[in-house]
């Protein structure tokens, strides 16, 4: 356990965010193939993902800065994988409510 404590939280974070990417990237292929494979490796690496985030909240304690952090780490990532590997689009809509996420994060870190 005094491992796991011992790299710094936001190291965890990104690695529960890469995690959740992978898994939101196997969710869309079982979207667009559906198959076994890819039910099984979804709950594998959102499971990992979570583990992951479990050392980042006992290290740092606060929720609300932690939850946030990951949250657009996991949306940036997201994002990122729809435009670059599926060729998605992002509206201006959806291109300012990501400003706003990382925005939310700076006033976060903040207080």
């Amino acid at each position: 356990m005094k491992f796991l404590l011992s790299i710094n939280y936001l190291a965890w974070l990104v690695l529960s965010a890469v995690f959740f990417a992978f898994g939101e990237y196997l969710s869309k292929k079982f979207a667009l193939s559906p198959r076994i494979f890819y039910v099984i490796a979804v709950i594998v690496v959102y499971s990992l993902g979570t583990l992951a985030w479990l050392p980042a909240i006992l290290q740092k304690n606060q929720l609300s800065l932690v939850g946030t952090i990951w949250s657009v780490l996991s949306l940036a990532a997201t994002v990122l994988i729809g435009l670059l590997i599926f060729g998605e689009k992002l509206n201006i809509m959806g291109t300012i409510g990501v400003i706003f996420a990382f925005v939310a994060v700076v006033f976060l870190s903040l207080a």
